[in-house]
């Protein structure tokens, strides 16, 4: 990461499936602890986040949190949610770190994108996300939209001179119509894969700003 010249550096650490026992968890939490120690020694001047591991268990979430913390480092990542546990212990373990955390440094919730987890998400504290989800979605012909996910490939959208969403500004929606998308899919011409990951990334980063536009303005309990 050193080498490649990132601006923001994750150390190793270990993720268990969602619901694994307390012990294996409390294995994986002390030896993220000792990497993310050996990653600072060995790259000082990288800005590495301290992952914050614990799986579903509240006691080692808040531990590894607060060993976290004074460690000092420039922010923070929550990992080992979006695993296999239910969306109730999700929401559960992240509130349950980002209270521990302070307000001035970023907290990124690692492997969470879909469009509802975001806004749950920030909900709770969160600031920054990545996921692999819109692109795979999208090369797979789904689409976010605020009535929900749209599904290209269903023969509804034959006709339909419409874009995929009127407010949408990507190349998608400013130039091409549901039917030419459909068209592209059926044929499987790579162009439609291509749009349908713009349009999806899109998406989400106008969802980011209405949501940071919504905290500004005092708003985001009604926008959630």
């Amino acid at each position: 990461q050193a080498a490649l010249g990132v601006d923001i550096a994750m150390p190793l650490d270990h993720v268990l499936p969602g619901e694994s026992a307390a012990e294996a968890s409390r294995d994986a939490v002390e030896r993220t602890l000792r990497w993310y120690e050996r990653c600072r020694a060995a790259q000082p001047a990288l800005a590495t986040f301290a992952i914050i591991q614990g799986g579903i268990h509240r006691e080692l979430r808040l531990h590894h949190a607060r060993m976290a913390v004074t460690m000092d480092p420039p922010g923070y990542s929550i990992g080992g949610l979006s695993v296999g546990e239910s969306k109730d212990l999700m929401w559960a373990m992240t509130e349950t770190v980002t209270a521990e955390l302070p307000p001035d440094r970023p907290r990124y919730l690692m492997g969470v994108g879909s469009p509802e987890d975001l806004v749950n998400a920030v909900a709770r504290g969160v600031d920054m996300f990545d996921c692999v989800l819109p692109t795979r979605l999208g090369r797979n012909g789904t689409l976010f939209t605020d009535a929900g996910r749209a599904n290209i490939r269903n023969a509804r959208f034959r006709e339909d001179p419409a874009p995929i969403d009127p407010a949408c500004d990507c190349l998608a929606c400013s130039r091409f119509t549901m039917a030419y998308l459909h068209h592209l899919f059926r044929n499987d011409e790579i162009l439609g894969y291509r749009l349908a990951t713009a349009h999806n990334i899109r998406y989400l980063v106008r969802l980011t700003e209405r949501m940071r536009a919504a905290t500004q303005a005092g708003d985001f309990e009604e926008f959630a």
